[in-house]
């Protein structure tokens, strides 16, 4: 009987894990950069990002169209045309004027706020820039443009320090993402499957070497793989493709060392504790993916 009950919760957890993968599918992610502005000006002001070249408006995707579609009338036209007046040459405003080649949506007002309360400007789809500058125009007429910086990954962040003609730009260190992203996978899963190593019968002071060691290799391992897959192409539907291959891996790694070194229990129930565990957690990292991936994409 408790073989059963122990098989229809395999079955259940491996149901319900091809599900919520088919259920993600359908969206891909897109490139999406969000500028996080502190000691906002208190007076109106745009930002906008600028990327390089003359806006082409023959054969490119008009920025206010595609932003402001039937909301014009939110936007101060002598502060936009401010800032028009104001894109050095050599560039081009992507949501003021437009983009080359790709659309993109763009916010010249922050339409969200931080934890903190900083004004935060998101620019998302194919046409954000990996090579950009960021402007701000004030309405009193002052106007700052940053150095030129890159989009280190698909989906990232950048802070401005409002000070006027002093302000400055900076991009956090995408190591603290790879960081975060091994904290996000590495302590849910211990917890989770320590738990259900428990409820198999296997002793904690028998196996707990062996089980803080296997899974800190393949933590690890689904770290690095993480690091050149979804960190480089962004969360969304498409990202569980990413590590439905690395999850099987795990699974069948750790499983067939189970079943030769853990102990108190028989072999076979050292595998299907590996199946269940890697199971189980694989669930947890399905539903907390997307939340962990946008805090990740704050500080990147």
């Amino acid at each position: 009987m408790k073989r059963k009950i122990t098989w229809l919760f395999l079955c259940t957890l491996l149901i319900s894990l091809i599900l919520s993968i088919t259920a993600f599918a359908d969206f891909g992610p897109k490139p999406q950069l969000v500028v996080r502005v502190k000691n906002a000006p208190q007076e109106t002001y745009y930002l906008d990002l600028l990327a390089e070249g003359e806006y082409d408006d023959t054969d490119g995707y008009q920025g206010i169209e595609w932003s402001y579609h039937e909301r014009e009338d939110t936007l101060d036209g002598e502060l936009l045309d401010a800032l028009r007046s104001a894109v050095p040459d050599g560039w081009h405003a992507c949501t003021a004027q437009g983009t080359n080649g790709a659309p993109m949506w763009g916010n010249l007002y922050a339409e969200n706020t931080d934890e903190s309360g900083n004004p935060l400007h998101t620019f998302a789809y194919h046409g954000v820039p990996e090579t950009y500058r960021i402007i701000i125009v004030t309405k009193s007429g002052e106007t700052w443009i940053s150095d030129v910086q890159q989009r280190q990954t698909l989906q990232s962040s950048t802070t401005v320090t409002w000070d006027g003609e002093n302000s400055a730009g900076s991009v956090p260190p995408v190591f603290a993402a790879y960081a975060l992203q091994f904290l996000s996978t590495f302590v849910p899963t211990v917890l989770i499957e320590g738990a259900l190593l428990l409820l198999f019968g296997f002793s904690w002071k028998e196996n707990r070497k062996v089980f803080l060691l296997t899974n800190l290799v393949t933590q690890g391992g689904l770290a690095l793989y993480i690091a050149f897959t979804v960190l480089n192409h962004g969360v969304s539907g498409w990202s569980y493709i990413f590590f439905a291959p690395i999850e099987i891996v795990i699974t069948v790694f750790e499983s067939a060392f189970y079943y030769r070194a853990l102990k108190g229990q028989s072999k076979s129930c050292a595998m299907l504790y590996g199946i269940c565990a890697n199971a189980a957690s694989a669930l947890l990292g399905i539903a907390i993916a997307e939340p962990v991936w946008r805090f990740v994409v704050s500080i990147s």
